[in-house]
C-alpha cells in the first residue's frame, strides 16, 4: 500500500513532498554508504599514511568496476519506473528479473578476473613498497564483495523505481552498523591493519546481500522476482543495453579519469595522495544532498514520462535543481572558512602536512560546490527520460577534456604545483553542469527513448 501511495504522490501529489520523501532517505542511504570508506579512512589514519594512500589508490579502480556494473542497475531503475508510470506492473517484474540476472553474471565474472589481476593493476598505478603491498591486500578482499554489493544495488533499484527509498536506507543502516563495529575490532583490537579494513567492509555486506535477495523474491511485494519459466527477452535486453551501456561507459570512464588523477597526485608524494583522498571523501559528503535530489529527480521524471506527463517532470526537475543549489551554496560558504575546513580534515589525520593540503583542497571545492546541484539534478532529468547517452558524454568530458586540460595548463604553464589538482577539479565541475543546463534548455530530454514492452 505504501508503494502505491508513493506512486500516486509522484504522479499527482505535491512535488516538494514527493521530492523530499524520495530524496531524504536516498541522502541518508548515500551517507551510510560513504561511511563504509570514511570509517576505514578514520581508523587507517591512526595506522599511518601508507594505509590511507593504499585506499586512495585503489578506490578509483574499485569505482571503475562498480560504476560499469551500476549502468545495468541504473537502466533497471529508469526502465522499471517508466513501466510503473505506464501502469504495466507485469513488465516491471520481468525487467527486475532481467536486471538481477545480468547484475549477478557481471559481478561474479568481474570479481574473479580482478582478484587474479590485482598485482598487475597495482603495478600499473605506480604504487611502491608498503603502499603497493597494502593495495594488493585491500583490493583482493574488496573485489570478493561484488556479488553482495550488486544484490544490494538491485534491491535499491527495484524499491526506488516504486518510490520506496526507506527500505534501502534500513538495509544500509544494518551494513554500516556492522562495519563500524568490525573496523576498530579487526584493525585495532586484532591488529589486522588494512586486512581488517577490507574484511570489515566485506563481512558487513554479506548479510545485507542475503536479506536483499530474500526480499527481491518475496511474492508479497508488488514488484518481485520469479525465475519460474523465465526466459530472456530480446527487447528487454536491448533496452537495458540502450539505457545502461552509456551509463556504464560514462561512469567507468569517469572513474578511470579519477584513477589517472590519483597517479598525477602520487607524484607529489604519499602525504599529498593521502590529503587528496581525504578531501575527495569529504567533498563526497558535501554533495550527498544534491546526489539524493538527482536520484529522486530521475525516479519522478521516469514515472511521469511513463505516464506521458512531461510538464510535471519538468517542474520536478526545476524544483530539485533550485533546492540543491541554495542548499549547497549556503553550506559551501560555511565550509570554505579555513578554520572549519581544517577542523573537519583533522578528524581523519594527525599529520600536519596532510591536514594543511587537505584543508586547502576542501576550501577550494566548497566555494564552488553549488554547481553540483545543477549537475546532479540535470543528470537525473536526462537519466529519468532515458537519455543516458548525453550523461555519458558529459561525464567523460568532465574528466578527460575539462579536468585534464585545466590540469595541464595549471601545472605546465602556470606552475601551480599541487594546487593545480584542486583548480582542475573545481573548473571541470563548473563547466560540466553549464553544458547540461544548455542541453536542457534545448529540450532534448523530451524526445522519447524507451518503448514500453508488454
Amino acid at each position: 500500500m505504501a508503494k502505491q501511495v508513493n506512486r500516486d504522490l509522484i504522479l499527482h501529489g505535491n512535488l516538494t513532498k514527493a521530492l523530499l520523501t524520495l530524496a531524504i532517505p536516498i541522502v541518508a542511504n548515500s551517507f551510510l554508504q560513504t561511511l563504509y570508506n570514511l570509517t576505514d579512512t578514520f581508523w587507517l589514519g591512526k595506522l599511518g599514511e601508507a594505509n590511507q594512500a593504499a585506499i586512495t589508490l585503489i578506490t578509483p579502480v574499485q569505482n571503475i568496476i562498480i560504476n560499469f556494473g551500476t549502468g545495468i542497475v541504473t537502466a533497471g531503475s529508469v526502465l522499471m519506473s517508466q513501466y510503473l508510470g505506464a501502469k504495466n506492473d507485469e513488465g516491471a517484474k520481468k525487467m527486475a528479473a532481467h536486471i538481477l540476472l545480468c547484475s549477478m553474471i557481471f559481478s561474479v565474472a568481474v570479481a574473479l578476473i580482478c582478484f587474479a589481476a590485482t598485482p598487475s593493476i597495482v603495478d600499473f598505478m605506480g604504487a611502491e613498497d608498503l603502499v603497493s603491498r597494502y593495495s594488493v591486500i585491500y583490493m583482493r578482499i574488496i573485489v570478493i564483495d561484488m556479488p553482495f554489493l550488486f544484490l544490494i544495488n538491485v534491491f535499491t533499484s527495484v524499491n526506488q523505481s516504486q518510490g520506496n527509498t526507506l527500505k534501502p536506507l534500513l538495509l544500509n543502516i544494518l551494513g554500516i552498523s556492522l562495519n563500524m563495529i568490525m573496523d576498530p575490532l579487526f584493525m585495532v583490537v586484532f591488529k589486522w591493519g588494512i586486512t581488517g579494513a577490507g574484511l570489515a567492509t566485506l563481512l558487513a555486506k554479506v548479510p545485507c546481500g542475503v536479506i536483499a535477495l530474500i526480499s527481491l523474491f518475496n511474492k508479497k511485494h508488488n514488484i518481485h522476482i520469479t525465475l519460474k519459466k523465465f526466459r530472456f527477452k530480446k527487447e528487454m535486453l536491448l533496452s537495458i543495453v540502450k539505457v545502461g551501456l552509456p551509463t556504464a561507459i560514462g561512469g567507468s570512464t569517469m572513474q578511470l579519469g579519477f584513477l589517472l588523477m590519483s597517479r598525477n597526485v602520487a607524484k607529489y608524494g604519499t602525504v599529498a595522495l593521502a590529503a587528496y583522498g581525504i578531501g575527495n571523501k569529504i567533498n563526497g559528503l558535501i554533495s550527498l544532498p544534491s546526489n539524493g535530489m538527482g536520484s529522486a529527480t530521475a525516479t519522478i521524471v521516469g514515472l511521469n514520462i511513463g505516464a506521458n506527463n512531461y510538464e510535471r517532470a519538468d517542474k520536478a526537475y526545476r524544483l530539485a535543481r533550485n533546492i540543491s543549489v541554495i542548499f549547497l551554496f549556503t553550506g559551501g560558504l560555511i565550509l570554505s572558512y579555513m578554520p572549519i575546513s581544517t577542523a573537519i580534515v583533522s578528524v581523519f589525520s594527525n599529520n600536519p602536512e596532510v591536514i594543511s593540503f587537505a584543508a586547502d583542497f576542501l576550501m577550494v571545492m566548497a566555494i564552488c560546490c553549488w554547481t553540483n546541484g545543477v549537475q546532479n539534478s540535470t543528470q537525473g532529468l536526462f537519466q529519468g527520460s532515458g537519455h543516458t547517452m548525453i550523461t555519458m558524454i558529459i561525464d567523460a568530458s568532465r574528466i578527460w577534456v575539462f579536468r585534464f586540460a585545466t590540469l595541464y595548463v595549471c601545472e605546465t604553464i602556470l606552475d601551480f604545483g599541487l594546487a593545480s589538482i584542486w583548480y582542475s577539479v573545481v573548473i571541470s565541475n563548473a563547466l560540466s553542469p553549464l553544458i547540461l543546463w544548455i542541453l536542457y534548455k534545448m529540450g532534448i530530454w523530451k524526445k522519447k527513448v524507451i518503448k514500453i514492452q508488454n
